[in-house]
């Protein structure tokens, strides 16, 4: 599985448009990609504005062709071009080793 890892910090005007746009991302793309299998959004430290996603997909491909042309995902990069702090976002991409989940 190809997850990816991004982390963000959100200018302070934009925080409330910010959790609105990923809440809707992440469900979408969930809801809506036969290729997403996860995704989750961290708060990091909310004093700093800063949040994380851990996102799961079948494999890279789901993840570039499938999540990356979605239309949710260019709504979610509308906001995200306002609301980030400019340079924030870092993302870090891998294949999944080891999952461990509770029942």
């Amino acid at each position: 599985m190809f997850s990816v890892w991004v982390t963000v910090e959100v200018q302070e005007q934009h925080v409330s448009e910010f959790l609105a746009a990923i809440r809707e991302n992440a469900e979408a793309s969930v809801r809506d990609e036969v290729g997403c299998l996860g995704f989750d959004v961290i708060e990091i430290d909310r004093e700093a504005r800063q949040y994380g996603f851990y996102e799961i997909y079948r494999d890279e491909v789901a993840f570039t062709l499938e999540h990356r042309r979605a239309a949710h995902y260019a709504t979610w990069k509308d906001v995200a071009a306002r609301a980030l702090v400019p340079g924030s976002q870092v993302i870090t991409t891998g294949d999944r080793f080891v999952a461990i989940t509770s029942r």
